[in-house]
């Protein structure tokens, strides 16, 4: 029998495991269908707020040596109520909506916005490492975080999954805390905080000066908090961080993950490089004698 693809991230029932990542190509439409056509398994929008925001001046990207980016766009988004009008037309495509914010109201006030989308999941961005206010200084707030999640959890029937990150605090207590206010998945994790300076100018390079790392210098790091969130909590997660290959996807999986998550390694084959990692998977499976996906999850943890 052909091993099956489809996978399950608590209520989240999807065809394939690899999605698109959250703040890349996350505001058209079209590139969603695009890239759902050609193997995603479904979509994570860049995160939105309320308002729309501009964002930092650049310079905001820089390459990384050995492979990766240091980013800091600084969460530039349409708003969620542009943004809800625009994927109103969406009955093909799992999108799952990415939502910034400070203070609960922010949250409840934007899942009002998408009651009239189909939507497969929120994720909340607790993670993200250089916009002040939200992002990480949410996510090393416990009270905070339960506040957050339970009101999202009260306004909407949809699956809700936290985005956790490394912070100033333990990142397994801010997971801890949103499972216990009743999170469905963790996805794990988010760009790790960074920086670079020109020697010769002898200044930081970005205009925010700090920045988010992303791509295959994380991936070890993503790869053990995921292992360590599987090991102590019984959560289904997706990991984000460096994955570029379907070899990558595998570990991942054997960590603890159900779905992995692609961001900077669409940068230069975003068309074609869901299908290649999906075709990997399958003949992995084929060859360690899998039937589907969730047969690999935790393996590594086997005493």
């Amino acid at each position: 029998m052909e091993p099956s693809l489809e996978t399950s991230i608590g209520q989240i029932q999807l065809d394939r495991p690899v999605m698109l990542a959250s703040g890349i190509l996350g505001i058209s439409l079209d590139v969603f269908k695009r890239l759902y056509l050609s193997g995603a398994g479904a979509v994570v929008t860049k995160s939105l707020s309320i308002e729309p925001w501009e964002g930092y001046p650049n310079p905001t990207i820089l390459s990384v040596k050995g492979g990766g980016w240091i980013n800091a766009v600084g969460l530039s988004n349409p708003g969620a109520p542009n943004f809800a009008k625009m994927i109103e037309p969406n009955k093909d495509v799992p999108i799952i909506v990415s939502l910034v914010g400070s203070i609960p109201e922010d949250f409840e006030m934007m899942i009002k916005q998408f009651e009239h989308c189909q939507v497969t999941a929120y994720e909340l961005n607790l993670s993200c490492p250089h916009v002040a206010k939200v992002g990480l200084e949410v996510g090393d707030d416990p009270e905070l975080v339960k506040k957050i999640v339970t009101a999202v959890k009260n306004s909407t029937n949809v699956p809700v999954i936290a985005k956790v990150g490394l912070g100033t605090s333990n990142y397994l207590n801010t997971v801890g805390t949103a499972i216990d206010s009743g999170i469905d998945a963790i996805t794990a994790i988010n760009t790790v905080r960074a920086m670079a300076i020109d020697a010769e100018i002898q200044r930081p390079i970005l205009s925010n000066r700090y920045g988010g790392l992303s791509g295959t210098p994380i991936k070890p790091i993503a790869l053990r908090c995921v292992y360590e969130i599987s090991s102590k909590y019984d959560i289904p997660i997706i990991g984000c961080g460096g994955i570029s290959t379907w070899e990558d996807a595998i570990e991942f999986f054997l960590a603890g993950a159900s779905a992995i998550q692609l961001g900077s390694a669409i940068g230069d084959n975003w068309i074609t490089v869901f299908h290649e990692i999906n075709k990997g998977i399958l003949q992995y499976m084929k060859r360690k004698d899998y039937s589907n996906i969730q047969e690999m999850v935790g393996l590594a943890k086997r005493s």
